[in-house]
């Protein structure tokens, strides 16, 4: 475990050090409005309920997480730390663990002001 953690401080913090987290996360709440409003029919539905922000919300990590988590791994073969990496003394899963979860956190930190 604490293997996964040192990788997911590792990806956590270097995600942030350029604007492409800013750039997903701006990306997620365009289609999070545009899903809410539009798809799920928001205003139509005479409704004050987020009902239709977690219907869709699901659909958004599916794409959105995995795109993430690829990125994680070109950055490892494109920075030639890809031999070094699978050399730790860790287990694979623990390694896609760490990565991961780092993407995870970083689409649930939407909501909290740096």
């Amino acid at each position: 475990m604490r293997e996964t953690l040192a990788i997911f401080k590792r990806e956590f913090t270097a995600y942030f050090a350029t604007p492409l987290a800013y750039v997903f996360i701006v990306v997620f709440l365009a289609l999070a409005g545009a899903m809410t409003f539009f798809l799920g029919n928001f205003f139509a539905r005479g409704q004050a309920d987020l009902e239709p922000f977690f219907a869709w919300h699901p659909w958004l990590y599916l794409f959105l997480v995995p795109a993430l988590a690829m990125r994680l791994w070109a950055e490892e073969r494109k920075q030639n730390t890809w031999e070094m990496l699978l050399t730790f003394p860790m287990q694979p899963h623990e390694l896609v663990l760490g990565k991961f979860a780092a993407s995870f956190a970083r689409r649930s930190l939407r909501f909290v002001r740096i």
